[in-house]
Parts: C-alpha cells; sequence; structure tokens
C-alpha cells in the first residue's frame, strides 16, 4: 500500500515547513518530502552565506507556530533601523526606525539554515505530519485528488492535494502543467559573510550606484553580510580574486558607512530572475514561495512573501476542512490565490520600478531621484507606510502573520 495523504508537500525549505507546521494538529495527514537534512547548528560555527531579512509579519507567523523560540535560541540578529540613499548619504537619504511605528524592531536577519532547523524540529512534535526525509522526488504524476511522487529509492507517496514548495525550477508545477512569464535581470549578486571592525550594529543600509546597489546587513557581534549588485561579468571578476584584494574592491567601491572590514568568510554569487507562475492553484495543486514567484532580492521580499503564501494556504485549507468543504477542490483553493496574487504582483512590480529607475544614469532622473529620497525622509505618514508596508503588516494579512493562531493545541 502507498502511503497516502491528504497533503503531500514537496520541498521542506522554510516556506514548505512552515505549511507543514501550520497545519499540525489538525484532522489532515501531512506528508513532507524534503531532499536532505541541514547540517546540524553549532554556536561557535562561521555566519552561512544564505540569511535572510525576516519581517514582523514572518516572526509572527513563526511565533504563532511555535517556531520562533527555536530560533532565537540558536542565533539571529534584530534590526531596528533601515538607510536608502544613492549619491548623498547625508542630504538625500531616508532612514525607517522602529520607533516611528512604536515597534522593538523593523526585523531580524537570520540564517536561512537556522529558520529551517527550528521549522523542522517543529514538525517532528506533530502526530499527523510525516516528514520524509532524506529523499529526492525522481517522478511526479499529477493527477487531480490522488497525484502520485516517485522517490528515488523507490517508493511512492500519493496526495489528495499536492503542493508546490520545491522552488523555482519546480518540478510539481512543471507536472501540473502550469507556466511561467520570467525574464533575467542582467544582474547578478554577490554575498560575502565578513567581519568588522567594529561592534554590534542595528541598521541595515543599502546604497544605490549606477552598477547596482551596495547593501550591509548586520549580524551578530562583530559580523555581517554585504551584498554586492552588478553585472555577471564584472562579479565573476570579483570572485576570482583573493581575499586581500576582493577587501582592497570592498574599500574602493563600498561607501565610507562600511567602515573598516577585517576579514572575508565566504563568497557566493548568483543571478537574478523575475519568474511568475501563470496562475497559483489548479484542481489538486497549489503552488508556494519560489515555485509560485521569484521576486528582485534588493529589499529582501522573497522569503516573507513565501512564508505568507503558506500562512494564506494554510488558513484556506483549514476553514475549508472545518466546513466540511473539498479543500483540494480548485474553487477552494481559488481563494488562496485571490489573497496572495495580487500582493505579490504589486511587490514585484515594485522590485521592478526600484532596479529600472536606479538603474539609469540620465542625469535629470539621477536629480529627481536623490530629490525624492530627501523628501521622503520628510514625509512622516508615507515613511510609516512604507514602514509597514516592509514590515508585512499593511493591507488584508493572514491570520498567522497578525499572531493568530488558525488551529488549537
Amino acid at each position: 500500500m502507498k502511503p497516502r495523504y491528504d497533503i503531500l508537500i514537496v520541498g521542506g525549505g522554510m516556506v514548505g515547513a512552515t505549511l507543514a507546521c501550520a497545519l499540525g494538529n489538525s484532522p489532515l495527514s501531512v506528508g513532507l518530502i524534503e531532499h536532505d537534512f541541514a547540517a546540524p547548528f553549532e554556536p561557535d560555527q562561521p555566519y552561512d552565506l544564505r540569511v535572510s531579512a525576516l519581517s514582523a509579519a514572518s516572526r509572527n507567523i513563526l511565533q504563532a507556530l511555535g517556531v520562533w523560540d527555536g530560533i532565537s535560541s540558536r542565533r539571529l540578529c534584530p534590526y531596528r533601523r533601515m538607510k536608502v540613499w544613492e549619491a548623498d548619504e547625508v542630504r538625500a537619504a531616508t532612514e525607517f526606525n522602529s520607533d516611528e511605528i512604536g515597534c522593538s524592531e523593523l526585523g531580524h536577519i537570520v540564517e536561512n539554515r537556522v529558520v529551517q532547523l527550528a521549522l523542522l524540529e517543529r514538525v517532528r512534535s506533530f502526530a499527523n505530519v510525516d516528514l520524509i526525509c532524506p529523499a529526492r522526488t525522481e517522478h511526479i504524476e499529477y493527477a487531480p485528488g490522488s497525484s502520485l511522487v516517485r522517490l528515488a529509492d523507490g517508493r511512492e507517496v500519493l496526495g489528495r492535494l499536492l503542493v508546490a514548495a520545491d522552488g523555482g525550477q519546480s518540478r510539481v508545477r512543471q507536472a501540473a502543467g502550469i507556466g511561467v512569464t520570467q525574464w533575467d535581470y542582467d544582474q547578478h549578486a554577490l554575498v560575502a559573510s565578513v567581519q568588522t571592525g567594529y561592534g554590534q550594529q542595528d541598521i541595515t543600509w543599502q546604497q544605490f550606484t549606477p552598477t547596482g546597489p551596495l547593501a550591509f546587513l548586520p549580524l551578530g557581534g562583530n559580523h555581517a553580510s554585504l551584498v554586492w549588485y552588478g553585472k555577471p561579468d564584472r562579479l565573476k571578476t570579483l570572485m576570482a580574486l583573493d581575499d586581500a584584494a576582493f577587501l582592497q574592491q570592498v574599500e574602493s567601491n563600498f561607501p565610507a558607512s562600511l567602515g573598516q572590514i577585517d576579514k572575508v568568510f565566504a563568497r557566493g554569487s548568483f543571478p537574478l530572475r523575475r519568474q511568475h507562475a501563470q496562475r497559483y492553484v489548479g484542481e489538486g495543486v497549489a503552488l508556494v514561495g519560489d515555485a509560485a514567484h521569484m521576486i528582485h532580492p534588493l529589499a529582501g521580499q522573497g522569503v516573507n512573501i513565501g512564508l505568507l503564501d503558506a500562512a494564506a494556504l494554510a488558513e484556506v485549507i483549514v476553514q475549508a476542512q472545518a466546513n466540511g468543504e473539498p479543500f483540494g477542490a480548485v474553487q477552494v483553493l481559488a481563494r488562496y490565490e485571490k489573497a496572495r496574487r495580487q500582493h505579490n504582483l504589486m511587490m514585484m512590480q515594485l522590485m521592478d520600478s526600484f532596479y529600472r529607475v536606479f538603474s539609469n544614469s540620465n542625469l535629470p532622473l539621477k536629480l529627481l531621484r536623490n530629490l525624492g529620497l530627501g523628501l521622503a525622509e520628510r514625509l512622516a505618514p508615507a515613511k510609516r507606510k512604507v514602514i509597514r508596508m516592509a514590515m508585512g503588516l499593511e493591507g488584508d494579512v493572514p491570520a498567522l502573520a497578525r499572531g493568530e493562531a488558525i488551529i488549537r493545541d
């Protein structure tokens, strides 16, 4: 007999594991397929390259699911301020401060692996959720109400509702015949984990340059993550430098605000792509996270909108099950798509606008940009709205993002 689950989630990264936790303790049987276990966490290990800026809404979701303690007991870095500028850091910059909306912080910088470890730890506590790991997906047969996933070791599992949480190249999405609209940005991102010559910071900042933004994300103590956006050939050259030469380039190109960088622990680069699924749902199938959308990372919203997807989909499923509705029916799942697609599209278009406007070296436009950044600093109501939007708290957000439980233990 093949195991049959009410909900079969392919992909146990941050978004897929969040959905599994959100369905924990429900009357539904849940299978979560993940290809491998994340490496154990050691407090004295170097910081990972892959980090995320988790918004207040993401923190609310993870707190409501009983996951946040597993993150904070490992390590994270809260940030209270966020600064953006182009040419003039003093007169034409906008700084956002959590004090402006009465919050203790704007968000937290956390290593992706720390988030995943805490989520999978919580997944194991639910009797109705099976973690199928390590398990590599070999073949997917999409059939509404009874989709089959064959694993590399020969095991086969079935799901009434198949959820794609398997990333931008989603095999579930392809099996369900859902197309995407996509294009590559003429830009890559280089990420470097570094040690600074100063103590703990509470600010993340981004300077726009003609070739792409330069960004600073604080980590614990005197550690930080640097992000350097630029043309692919330029970043390939930077990746080939030894650490000493790379540090010289950082000193020459980053603003004086960066301060002294003493050591580079690791570097990595990746291409940037915009991608949006032509639909999020079908009969017996739903897409979440990168399987549904990929966004320019300059505002760090990719993971956050993925976690909002998971929260919204879980809410729709739980409500449908409680009302006796077929939770895998396309007319039910359409509520999830309605709740998320327009919001995600708006965020994608906003990031595209930033990319296009700040990539243009036209002098009048540059003057207007800097004037706009300077004015934004003085418009308190607009600043508060932008802060709340960046924190994921603006508009109609899922119950979990407000910190409200959708299932009682």
